[in-house]
């Protein structure tokens, strides 16, 4: 079951065929949010960078949407069962790098 978030924030929605085919543009968070927070002052912590306020994080997408090219709204996507096995496997304050 693929739970669809807005804000980090569950809607109710379980994404599938019909409700994906009703919003195709939408970018699609699904099952999953890791969220991130940065480390450096000025960079990706505080002001108009902040990386949790600017809602970045590491989400699942539809199995239909392209790995591998820029598709998102900053985030970094993954397919939801790759997800779901990283969120079992770290905890928060996990020291994530992003290259």
């Amino acid at each position: 079951m693929e739970t669809v978030f807005v804000g980090r924030r569950p809607t109710g929605e379980i994404f599938g065929p019909e409700l994906g085919g009703r919003f195709p543009g939408r970018d699609w968070i699904l099952t999953r949010i890791l969220w991130l927070t940065g480390l450096e002052s000025g960079r990706n912590r505080g002001g108009c960078v902040d990386t949790l306020r600017r809602l970045v994080y590491i989400h699942g997408c539809p199995e239909s949407e392209p790995m591998g090219v820029p598709c998102s709204h900053g985030c970094v996507r993954m397919r939801s069962g790759d997800l779901i096995e990283l969120f079992d496997l770290v905890e928060a304050g996990t020291l994530v790098e992003i290259r």
